[in-house]
């Protein structure tokens, strides 16, 4: 009885140790070729993600009788968030309907806020 109970046990050792050896060759294979890819895609995506943040910006630029000074933009996968201040209340839903009319737009937050620009003084 005691040698099938070692012989069990062999067959499992056996196991596991093929498991995980083929296992450790799968991952080392892959670690670098995806740990390259991951990288390369974030660095793509940031740079389409500034892309996008720049076209919303000169598309507002570009808007009539649209003050763009105090207006910031940030994209991130297609999401448009606008921040900052504008002077008259018309300018913020124009610049939402602005943001929304570029290519590759697919959301706006409009956070933009009504307030005075230029100190005076």
């Amino acid at each position: 009885m005691r040698a099938v109970d070692l012989l069990k046990a062999l067959g499992v050792v056996v196991c596991v140790a093929v498991a995980s050896s083929a296992y450790a060759q799968a991952s080392d294979t892959a670690a670098p070729d995806s740990a390259a890819t991951a990288k390369a895609q974030k660095s793509a995506t940031k740079k389409t993600d500034r892309k996008l943040g720049y076209d919303v910006r000169r598309a507002l630029s570009k808007a009539q009788g649209f003050d763009v000074s105090n207006v910031f933009v940030r994209a991130r996968g297609g999401a448009v968030t606008l921040t900052g201040t504008v002077p008259e209340g018309g300018q913020i839903e124009q610049a939402a309907e602005v943001a929304k009319g570029v290519p590759g737009v697919k959301s706006v937050s409009n956070k933009i806020t009504l307030g005075v620009q230029g100190g005076g003084g």
